[in-house]
């Protein structure tokens, strides 16, 4: 639309502004460079995506040279004295047995216990935290760890430098984080890892349901539901593993190695989804 005459043009940047939003007669070094005044500018939505920036920044240079890595899910509830939390310490370990690096969440309870195995057998323990209101820090066990301001973000280094997801019992995150992997998956955003939930007693009801009402309402294709591997045995969930990880350096033409940083392999592609997670994970 041409300029009326008379009126007044102002360049921001890449902004054009005329008529009365060209009022703003400061420039960006002025406004940067002048005296302190109000700090709520820090809190708008374009400082944040500078924030959101730097977090991908961060997270990527942190962990680019990461080896191959299996990201362990579970509840942060789960407390240090029961079978599940040992179950998180046996399987840290034989992923580090097997050659794997290990990310969790970083917190407490199963990620606790699986950051503990792997650190104890002498593997790479990593824990990507996340800022909450009640925050309980990264737990002792984390040899490398990153916290993060937003979900989104840490759930793109989950996927990104991960050859595989296990789930161990847990709540609304450990469901979102789940799911979150099972449709990038799914829909062909990431090339296909295994998603192994452990624990047939917890995990039944929700593959029943998937199975007896997604799959036969025509919602899911079956095989989509053969993108889940459903175990009780932490040897079964390490064989499942490897065997993808045979499978997808056959398909390159080359063997796998643990010197393969994940980033090559199944999460190269990042996710697109920016949805808020986790409840009591």
């Amino acid at each position: 639309m041409p300029t009326e005459p008379g009126s007044t043009v102002r360049y921001r940047g890449p902004v054009v502004l005329r008529r009365d939003r060209s009022k703003d007669m400061t420039t960006t070094d002025q406004r940067l460079l002048d005296r302190r005044g109000r700090s709520d500018w820090v809190h708008s939505d374009p400082w944040r995506v500078l924030r959101i920036q730097s977090e991908f920044v961060e997270g990527f240079g942190t962990l680019a040279d990461v080896p191959q890595a299996v990201t362990v899910f579970g509840s942060a509830r789960t407390p240090v004295d029961t079978p599940d939390y040992r179950v998180g310490v046996e399987l840290g370990a034989a992923l580090t047995r097997a050659g794997f690096a290990v990310i969790t969440g970083g917190g407490p309870g199963a990620m606790e216990a699986v950051n503990r195995g792997a650190s104890q057998a002498g593997g790479y323990s990593i824990g990507l935290g996340i800022e909450l209101p009640n925050e309980q820090g990264l737990n002792e066990w984390v040899d490398l760890g990153i916290n993060f301001r937003y979900f989104f973000v840490r759930k793109t280094m989950f996927v990104k430098y991960s050859h595989a997801f296990i789930c161990l019992p847990g709540g609304f995150g450990t469901l979102d984080e789940m799911f979150e992997a099972l449709t990038l998956v799914q829909t062909r955003k990431v090339t296909r890892f295994p998603i192994v939930l452990f624990g047939s007693a917890f995990w039944g009801g929700l593959v029943e349901w998937v199975r007896d009402t997604l799959l036969a309402s025509g919602k899911i294709a079956a095989a989509d539901l053969e993108l889940l591997h459903v175990t009780d045995s932490v040897e079964d969930a390490v064989e499942v593993i490897l065997r993808a990880s045979e499978e997808r350096g056959r398909a390159a033409g080359n063997p796998p190695s643990v010197e393969t940083a994940g980033s090559d392999t199944a999460g190269s592609d990042t996710p697109e989804s920016d949805t808020a997670d986790e409840d009591g994970r």
